[in-house]
Order: C-alpha cells, then structure tokens, then sequence
C-alpha cells in the first residue's frame, strides 16, 4: 500500500494547483465518486485531460488516488466506506477554487449543514447515492457525478465533467461502458 503524501506535501500542492487554476481562463475539472477501490479505464481515459480532479469519496485505498494524481492533481474527501489510517488523512469536506467560482465537496448531501447559497458557493459537489444527478437550486448548483464503479438501480457507471468558464458551469456527464 503506497504511503500517500503528506499534509505539508498536500497543501503545497493545493496551492500551486489553485494558483494555476486561477491563472487559466476556462477549466477543466473532472469529478468522479464511489470508485470502491475500482477505477474503470473508460473513467481514466475521461479524466486525462482535465486540470483537476474532484473524488466525492469512497475511494476504498490510497492506490486509487495513487492513480488519479498521475493524471492530474487531486482533491479528495473521505466516503462513509473509507476506512483505515490512510482514509483519516481526508477531510470530510473540502472546499475548492477554481477562479472566481468555489466548489463545496461533500460525499453524502444529507450530511450538509451550511447554507451553501448564503456561503458564496457556485456547486456542492457530493457522492454517496451512486447515480447521477444535477440541479441548481437557490442559485447553486448541485452535482453528484454517479458511481464510477457500483452504480445503482438503472443508471450506468458514471464520472462528469465541469467546464468552468469564469462564473460559468457547464456539466458533462460520461456514462462508462
């Protein structure tokens, strides 16, 4: 089992990968939850090209995000399912800037206790219910981008991707065959 990075090591990283983003014009964020331990080659292949990925958690391992930071940096939040030393280093919450737009990342939204409209957020982005979903409400945007690995009911294996463009959010769900 890889060690994973240290917190020093994760906020350094954080910040030029913020500092980058905030620097490019339109952005590419690829968002992906409930891989279980399992990232499925049609996700990787969807996520290769984007500036930064958003895990909802339920990761299941270290390796798995591992993977996903060879692609592009990582922001990650602990899932119900992640368990484990490694799994206590993730925040339960995270919160994102992508120029002028901030993202709050959750894994289950029956677990939000802030008012993310009155908080300035432009999406609340969460897992946890394995199949996708996009909303806005009160002028925020609610996303969850499906379960990568274990989707449920009828809904196939999902990731999405947002392209922020200034103040703009646009959505692109990919369903993994």
């Amino acid at each position: 089992m890889g060690k994973g990075i240290s917190s020093r090591q994760k906020e350094m990283l954080f910040y030029l990968m913020t500092t980058k983003l905030q620097n490019k014009h339109t952005s590419l964020i690829g968002i992906i939850s409930d891989t279980h331990g399992f990232l499925h080659p049609m996700a990787a292949k969807a996520l290769k090209n984007t500036d930064l990925i958003i895990h909802a958690g339920d990761i299941n391992g270290p390796v798995l995000l591992s993977t996903l930071q060879s692609i592009a940096p990582v922001v990650a939040v602990r899932g119900n399912m992640d368990k484990g030393k490694w799994a206590l280093e993730l925040p339960e919450t995270e919160i994102v800037e992508v120029g002028e737009v901030l993202l709050y990342v959750l894994h289950d939204l029956n677990k939000l206790d802030i008012d993310p409209a009155a908080a300035g957020f432009s999406a609340v982005i969460s897992g946890h219910f394995h199949h996708p979903f996009c909303e806005k409400t009160n002028g925020v945007l609610f996303l969850n981008p499906g379960s990568a690995s274990l989707p449920r009911s009828n809904y196939t294996a999902s990731v999405a991707l947002m392209y922020v463009h200034e103040r703009s959010l646009d959505i692109k769900f990919i369903e993994l065959e």
